[in-house]
């Protein structure tokens, strides 16, 4: 089994929040993965030696400052009564809507999607937001989100 039923999810809540309401059809689509395919999703994705984004290492892609090519704000985009993503995040990142995205809180802590329900839910995915990466399977563009209200976007190597 690779995934988490969303009804035995720790964390639900943050997809059944009353301020953020989301479809049935798309709670469908938002898969909560096991902590061992998580790790393996991370190990494959992100990095092979560090756990969080706080213990990236000096080979792990997301740790070189040439990864990454602009930054800018979300809290001002998640605080809004508008759903839309942050400008720059949408200009950037031209994934169409049926690509798997996988947004890694941590190795063992990754939740897969399609890029259609993410740009729907992002604003719930960010409830926590520690650092996690939003990857498209098979595409190079990166967004990484702190809890600061910043996030950073780049291309993976």
């Amino acid at each position: 089994m690779n995934y988490i039923p969303l009804s035995e999810y720790k964390k639900a809540w943050i997809f059944r929040h009353r301020d953020l309401p989301l479809s049935a059809e798309d709670l469908e689509q938002i898969k909560p993965m096991t902590e061992k395919r998580a790790a393996e999703v991370w190990s494959q994705n992100v990095s092979r030696q560090s756990t969080h984004y706080t213990h990236f290492c000096k080979g792990d892609w997301a740790g070189q400052a040439n990864t990454w090519e602009a930054s800018g704000s979300w809290q001002g985009a998640w605080d809004s009564d508008d759903m839309a993503l942050p400008d720059e995040l949408a200009e950037f990142i031209q994934w169409d809507d049926n690509t798997v995205v996988y947004f890694c809180y941590e190795s063992d802590h990754v939740i897969q999607t399609t890029w259609e329900v993410f740009k729907r839910a992002w604003k719930n995915f960010l409830f926590m937001d520690d650092g996690p990466l939003l990857i498209g399977r098979k595409r190079k563009e990166v967004a990484q989100f702190f809890e600061n209200g910043q996030f950073k976007l780049g291309r993976r190597p």
